[in-house]
């Protein structure tokens, strides 16, 4: 288990568990359904609780063979930053933030907004690849 930053262990799967309890709202959920979209998108994930420090309670991150996605919570969307989203396609025009980064692309969520579920799924596998093949190398 990745350590939190102090040096303590965190159960990342339990920690996120309680982010999504705490922020008991349409943030909640959100964060909810995007996990279990990539949990059954990518049966192998590795779920880790991230960057913990005393301004931030720390960040869910997904990975296999390097990192897929962290999944944030702000007070008007629910961010999934994918960590080599410039080299994804994205036929189905999930990225909607960070577009001018070399490197990342982010998907915004809002309350009203309607996810996309198979084509986020479709967009993890994706990732899941790249990172594969960019591991052989």
């Amino acid at each position: 288990m990745p350590a939190d930053g102090t040096g303590a262990e965190v159960d990342a799967p339990k920690r996120i568990d309680e982010r999504i309890a705490e922020l008991g709202d349409w943030r909640g959920q959100i964060l909810s359904r995007v996990r279990a979209v990539i949990k059954n998108a990518d049966p192998d994930v590795v779920e880790e609780w991230k960057w913990a420090k005393a301004t931030s309670p720390g960040t869910p991150v997904w990975s296999h063979d390097g990192g897929i996605c962290t999944g944030e919570a702000y007070k008007r969307v629910v961010k999934l930053t994918f960590f080599q989203g410039a080299a994804l396609e994205d036929a189905d025009g999930l990225f909607n933030s960070s577009l001018e980064g070399r490197v990342r692309r982010a998907i915004d969520i809002a309350e009203q907004d309607q996810l996309d579920e198979g084509a986020l799924a479709a967009l993890v596998q994706r990732a899941v690849a790249h990172n594969t093949a960019s591991r052989r190398k």
